[in-house]
Protein backbone atom coordinates (compact mmCIF):
# COMPACT_ATOMS: atom_id res chain seq x y z
CA UNK A 1 0.00 0.00 0.00
CA UNK A 2 1.30 3.40 -0.80
CA UNK A 3 1.98 6.12 1.71
CA UNK A 4 2.14 9.78 1.69
CA UNK A 5 4.35 11.15 4.85
CA UNK A 6 2.83 13.97 6.65
CA UNK A 7 4.51 17.29 5.86
CA UNK A 8 5.37 19.32 9.15
CA UNK A 9 3.01 21.54 9.45
CA UNK A 10 -0.03 18.91 9.45
CA UNK A 11 -2.45 19.08 11.67
CA UNK A 12 -4.75 16.45 14.02
CA UNK A 13 -8.40 16.00 13.08
CA UNK A 14 -10.82 14.30 14.95
CA UNK A 15 -9.97 10.75 16.03
CA UNK A 16 -6.31 11.83 15.85
CA UNK A 17 -6.20 11.68 11.77
CA UNK A 18 -3.46 13.37 10.57
CA UNK A 19 -4.49 15.74 8.08
CA UNK A 20 -2.67 18.17 5.83
CA UNK A 21 -2.61 22.20 6.29
CA UNK A 22 -5.01 22.63 3.53
CA UNK A 23 -7.40 20.91 5.41
CA UNK A 24 -7.33 17.57 3.14
CA UNK A 25 -6.49 14.31 4.65
CA UNK A 26 -3.29 12.72 4.28
CA UNK A 27 -2.75 9.26 4.44
CA UNK A 28 -0.42 7.39 7.13
CA UNK A 29 0.84 4.03 6.66
CA UNK A 30 -0.69 2.29 10.41
CA UNK A 31 2.36 0.64 10.92
CA UNK A 32 5.99 1.72 9.58
CA UNK A 33 9.44 -0.42 9.72
CA UNK A 34 11.81 0.67 12.33
CA UNK A 35 14.23 1.92 9.61
CA UNK A 36 11.48 4.63 8.24
CA UNK A 37 10.93 5.33 12.11
CA UNK A 38 14.45 6.03 12.37
CA UNK A 39 14.59 8.29 9.07
CA UNK A 40 11.68 10.38 10.59
CA UNK A 41 13.58 10.81 13.58
CA UNK A 42 16.93 12.07 11.54
CA UNK A 43 14.27 13.90 9.11
CA UNK A 44 12.79 15.80 12.43
CA UNK A 45 16.22 16.38 14.27
CA UNK A 46 15.43 20.07 14.14
CA UNK A 47 12.55 19.76 16.11
CA UNK A 48 14.85 17.26 18.52
CA UNK A 49 16.58 20.20 19.38
CA UNK A 50 14.23 22.47 19.61
CA UNK A 51 12.47 20.20 22.14
CA UNK A 52 15.61 19.78 24.05
CA UNK A 53 16.08 23.68 24.11
CA UNK A 54 12.64 24.31 25.17
CA UNK A 55 12.77 21.19 27.94
CA UNK A 56 16.49 23.19 29.64
CA UNK A 57 14.32 26.55 29.37
CA UNK A 58 11.69 25.06 31.34
CA UNK A 59 13.47 22.86 33.61
CA UNK A 60 15.43 26.80 35.25
CA UNK A 61 12.46 29.02 34.16
CA UNK A 62 12.48 32.46 36.45
CA UNK A 63 15.81 30.59 38.07
CA UNK A 64 18.65 33.02 39.11
CA UNK A 65 21.13 30.61 39.08
CA UNK A 66 20.44 28.69 36.16
CA UNK A 67 22.28 26.09 34.56
CA UNK A 68 24.62 26.39 37.53
CA UNK A 69 22.45 24.30 39.64
CA UNK A 70 23.21 20.90 37.49
CA UNK A 71 26.65 21.66 38.83
CA UNK A 72 25.59 22.22 42.23
CA UNK A 73 23.62 19.71 42.63
CA UNK A 74 26.42 17.06 42.27
CA UNK A 75 28.99 18.70 44.02
CA UNK A 76 26.77 19.03 47.18
CA UNK A 77 25.78 15.30 47.04
CA UNK A 78 29.38 14.38 46.76
CA UNK A 79 30.29 16.61 49.59
CA UNK A 80 27.62 14.60 51.91
CA UNK A 81 28.33 11.04 50.39
CA UNK A 82 32.10 11.98 51.20
CA UNK A 83 31.32 12.99 54.59
CA UNK A 84 29.37 10.01 55.47
CA UNK A 85 31.49 7.15 54.05
CA UNK A 86 35.00 8.58 53.69
CA UNK A 87 34.90 10.47 56.88
CA UNK A 88 32.29 9.03 59.66
CA UNK A 89 32.35 5.31 57.85
CA UNK A 90 35.72 5.23 57.36
CA UNK A 91 35.98 3.87 53.29
CA UNK A 92 38.90 1.87 52.85
CA UNK A 93 38.00 3.24 48.94
CA UNK A 94 41.01 5.82 48.47
CA UNK A 95 40.08 8.94 46.76
CA UNK A 96 36.20 7.92 47.83
CA UNK A 97 35.06 11.44 45.88
CA UNK A 98 36.56 10.55 42.31
CA UNK A 99 35.42 7.10 42.91
CA UNK A 100 31.76 8.11 43.62
CA UNK A 101 31.41 10.69 41.36
CA UNK A 102 33.02 8.77 38.36
CA UNK A 103 30.20 6.71 39.09
CA UNK A 104 27.26 9.09 40.07
CA UNK A 105 27.64 10.61 36.78
CA UNK A 106 26.26 7.77 34.80
CA UNK A 107 23.70 7.26 37.23
CA UNK A 108 22.41 10.38 37.43
CA UNK A 109 21.94 10.76 33.67
CA UNK A 110 20.10 7.11 33.87
CA UNK A 111 17.70 8.84 36.46
CA UNK A 112 16.91 12.24 34.94
CA UNK A 113 16.35 10.87 31.80
CA UNK A 114 13.89 7.51 32.46
CA UNK A 115 11.17 9.06 34.61
CA UNK A 116 10.92 11.63 31.97
CA UNK A 117 11.39 10.04 29.37
CA UNK A 118 8.47 7.70 30.61
CA UNK A 119 5.92 10.93 31.24
CA UNK A 120 7.25 12.73 28.36
CA UNK A 121 4.55 11.26 25.70
CA UNK A 122 1.40 12.15 28.44
CA UNK A 123 3.01 15.07 29.57
CA UNK A 124 2.67 16.38 25.54
CA UNK A 125 -0.80 15.78 25.05
CA UNK A 126 -1.66 19.19 23.67
CA UNK A 127 1.53 19.15 20.93
CA UNK A 128 0.33 15.21 20.08
CA UNK A 129 -3.25 16.38 19.03
CA UNK A 130 -2.38 19.34 16.91
CA UNK A 131 0.83 18.59 15.20
CA UNK A 132 2.50 15.36 13.50
CA UNK A 133 6.16 14.70 14.67
CA UNK A 134 7.66 11.27 15.27
CA UNK A 135 6.57 10.61 18.56
CA UNK A 136 9.90 9.30 19.71
CA UNK A 137 11.50 12.48 19.64
CA UNK A 138 9.85 13.02 22.90
CA UNK A 139 11.74 11.00 25.01
CA UNK A 140 14.82 11.28 23.06
CA UNK A 141 14.66 14.95 23.63
CA UNK A 142 14.58 14.56 27.77
CA UNK A 143 16.99 11.95 27.04
CA UNK A 144 18.98 15.19 25.30
CA UNK A 145 18.64 17.67 28.05
CA UNK A 146 20.01 14.95 30.51
CA UNK A 147 23.00 14.74 28.40
CA UNK A 148 23.91 18.79 28.33
CA UNK A 149 23.28 17.97 32.39
CA UNK A 150 25.73 14.87 32.33
CA UNK A 151 28.48 17.28 30.36
CA UNK A 152 27.39 20.55 32.93
CA UNK A 153 28.47 17.75 36.20
CA UNK A 154 31.28 16.64 34.29
CA UNK A 155 32.67 20.02 35.17
CA UNK A 156 32.63 18.75 39.12
CA UNK A 157 34.30 15.89 37.90
CA UNK A 158 37.03 17.87 35.86
CA UNK A 159 37.36 20.15 39.09
CA UNK A 160 37.81 17.46 41.29
CA UNK A 161 40.54 16.21 39.92
CA UNK A 162 42.77 19.59 39.34
CA UNK A 163 42.25 20.15 43.01
CA UNK A 164 42.95 17.26 44.31
CA UNK A 165 45.77 16.87 41.75
CA UNK A 166 44.87 13.49 40.82
CA UNK A 167 47.04 11.38 38.63
CA UNK A 168 44.50 9.62 36.41
CA UNK A 169 45.13 6.92 34.23
CA UNK A 170 45.78 7.54 30.91
CA UNK A 171 45.53 4.24 29.37
CA UNK A 172 41.95 3.32 30.82
CA UNK A 173 40.61 7.32 30.39
CA UNK A 174 39.59 6.61 27.19
CA UNK A 175 36.79 4.18 28.34
CA UNK A 176 34.50 7.44 28.83
CA UNK A 177 33.31 7.96 26.03
CA UNK A 178 32.27 4.13 24.76
CA UNK A 179 31.28 3.88 28.38
CA UNK A 180 28.43 7.27 27.41
CA UNK A 181 27.81 6.21 24.09
CA UNK A 182 26.74 2.79 25.63
CA UNK A 183 24.75 4.68 28.55
CA UNK A 184 22.75 6.67 25.69
CA UNK A 185 21.85 3.76 23.99
CA UNK A 186 20.33 1.54 26.61
CA UNK A 187 18.39 5.10 28.43
CA UNK A 188 16.73 5.62 24.95
CA UNK A 189 15.50 1.80 24.41
CA UNK A 190 14.12 1.78 28.19
CA UNK A 191 12.63 5.73 27.33
CA UNK A 192 11.27 5.14 24.13
CA UNK A 193 9.53 1.80 25.22
CA UNK A 194 8.36 2.95 28.74
CA UNK A 195 7.11 6.18 27.02
CA UNK A 196 4.25 4.43 25.07
CA UNK A 197 3.36 1.77 27.84
CA UNK A 198 3.23 4.97 29.85
CA UNK A 199 0.11 5.99 27.89
CA UNK A 200 -1.92 3.08 28.62
CA UNK A 201 -0.29 1.83 31.75
CA UNK A 202 0.04 5.42 33.82
CA UNK A 203 1.28 3.31 36.61
CA UNK A 204 4.80 3.12 34.93
CA UNK A 205 5.64 6.54 35.75
CA UNK A 206 4.90 6.02 39.13
CA UNK A 207 6.50 2.32 39.15
CA UNK A 208 9.84 3.30 37.61
CA UNK A 209 10.67 5.73 40.51
CA UNK A 210 10.53 2.60 42.96
CA UNK A 211 12.22 0.32 40.69
CA UNK A 212 14.90 2.64 40.15
CA UNK A 213 15.82 3.42 43.80
CA UNK A 214 16.23 -0.47 43.84
CA UNK A 215 17.98 -0.48 40.77
CA UNK A 216 20.90 2.02 42.61
CA UNK A 217 21.54 -0.13 45.40
CA UNK A 218 22.48 -3.04 43.12
CA UNK A 219 24.68 -1.11 41.11
CA UNK A 220 28.46 -0.31 42.45
CA UNK A 221 28.61 2.74 43.27
CA UNK A 222 28.77 3.60 46.66
CA UNK A 223 30.55 0.26 47.19
CA UNK A 224 33.21 -1.33 45.28
CA UNK A 225 32.69 -4.12 42.86
CA UNK A 226 34.25 -6.69 44.33
CA UNK A 227 32.60 -6.45 47.72
CA UNK A 228 29.94 -8.31 46.58
CA UNK A 229 31.49 -10.52 43.09
CA UNK A 230 34.07 -12.04 45.39
CA UNK A 231 31.20 -13.25 47.82
CA UNK A 232 29.27 -14.62 45.19
CA UNK A 233 32.77 -16.20 43.48
CA UNK A 234 32.50 -18.73 45.96
CA UNK A 235 29.84 -19.93 45.05
CA UNK A 236 30.55 -19.76 40.76
CA UNK A 237 28.21 -17.00 40.59
CA UNK A 238 31.17 -14.21 39.82
CA UNK A 239 29.02 -13.00 36.85
CA UNK A 240 26.04 -12.12 37.99
CA UNK A 241 26.29 -8.53 39.06
CA UNK A 242 28.00 -7.91 35.50
CA UNK A 243 24.27 -9.07 34.19
CA UNK A 244 23.11 -5.26 35.08
CA UNK A 245 24.03 -3.09 32.70
CA UNK A 246 24.51 -0.34 34.26
CA UNK A 247 27.41 -2.36 36.57
CA UNK A 248 29.23 -2.37 33.72
CA UNK A 249 29.04 1.05 32.57
CA UNK A 250 29.37 2.14 36.03
CA UNK A 251 32.75 -0.06 36.64
CA UNK A 252 34.05 1.29 33.02
CA UNK A 253 33.42 4.85 34.17
CA UNK A 254 35.17 4.01 37.68
CA UNK A 255 38.49 2.39 35.75
CA UNK A 256 38.63 4.99 33.14
CA UNK A 257 38.50 8.07 35.89
CA UNK A 258 39.14 6.70 39.49
CA UNK A 259 41.61 4.58 37.30
CA UNK A 260 43.21 2.05 39.26
CA UNK A 261 42.04 -1.49 40.71
CA UNK A 262 43.35 -2.21 44.25
CA UNK A 263 42.90 0.47 47.04
CA UNK A 264 46.13 1.29 49.26
CA UNK A 265 48.33 -1.62 51.09
CA UNK A 266 47.21 -2.27 54.57
CA UNK A 267 48.86 -0.83 57.03
CA UNK A 268 49.10 -3.96 59.27
CA UNK A 269 49.99 -7.00 56.07
CA UNK A 270 50.81 -4.34 53.35
CA UNK A 271 48.13 -6.40 51.14
CA UNK A 272 46.35 -4.23 48.67
CA UNK A 273 42.63 -5.07 48.61
CA UNK A 274 41.05 -5.26 44.99
CA UNK A 275 38.25 -3.10 44.74
CA UNK A 276 37.46 -3.61 40.65
CA UNK A 277 38.31 -6.19 38.16
CA UNK A 278 42.23 -6.54 37.62
CA UNK A 279 41.38 -6.71 33.61
CA UNK A 280 42.88 -5.13 30.82
CA UNK A 281 40.98 -2.35 29.06
CA UNK A 282 39.86 -4.52 26.24
CA UNK A 283 37.69 -6.72 29.20
CA UNK A 284 35.84 -3.19 30.27
CA UNK A 285 35.31 -2.97 26.67
CA UNK A 286 34.22 -6.13 26.10
CA UNK A 287 31.59 -6.17 28.86
CA UNK A 288 30.48 -2.49 27.59
CA UNK A 289 30.25 -3.87 23.68
CA UNK A 290 28.10 -6.43 24.69
CA UNK A 291 25.74 -4.40 26.82
CA UNK A 292 25.71 -1.53 23.12
CA UNK A 293 24.80 -5.09 21.33
CA UNK A 294 22.48 -5.61 23.70
CA UNK A 295 20.93 -2.16 23.78
CA UNK A 296 20.64 -1.92 20.29
CA UNK A 297 18.58 -4.69 20.31
CA UNK A 298 16.31 -3.25 22.47
CA UNK A 299 16.42 0.00 20.71
CA UNK A 300 14.91 -1.97 17.45
CA UNK A 301 11.97 -3.83 20.00
CA UNK A 302 11.14 -0.49 21.71
CA UNK A 303 10.53 1.07 18.22
CA UNK A 304 8.41 -1.83 17.58
CA UNK A 305 6.34 -1.57 20.05
CA UNK A 306 5.63 2.15 19.89
CA UNK A 307 4.95 1.98 16.18
CA UNK A 308 1.75 -0.73 17.69
CA UNK A 309 0.64 1.61 20.45
CA UNK A 310 1.50 4.97 19.14
CA UNK A 311 -1.65 4.67 16.36
CA UNK A 312 -4.57 5.62 19.50
CA UNK A 313 -2.40 8.23 21.39
CA UNK A 314 -4.41 10.92 20.62
CA UNK A 315 -8.04 9.16 21.65
CA UNK A 316 -5.76 7.63 25.29
CA UNK A 317 -4.21 11.09 26.18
Amino acid sequence: MATTTPAPAATVGAGGTPRAADGGATVVAPHRSVREHLRLIWQYRELLHGLVRKELKVRYKGSTLGFVWSMLNPALSLAVYYLVFAVFLKSAIPYFAIFLLSGMLAWNLFTASIPAATASVVGNAPLIKKVYFPREVLPLATIGAALVHFFLQSLVMAGALVILRYDVSWEYLWLVVPAVITLLLFTAALGIFLSAVNVYLRDTQHLIEILLMMWFWVTPILYHYTLVSDRLAAHGLAWLPRLNPMTNIVLALQRGIWGRAYGDPDPVTGVAPQLLPDASVWWYLGNLGIVAGVSAVLILVAIKVFDRLEGNFAEEI
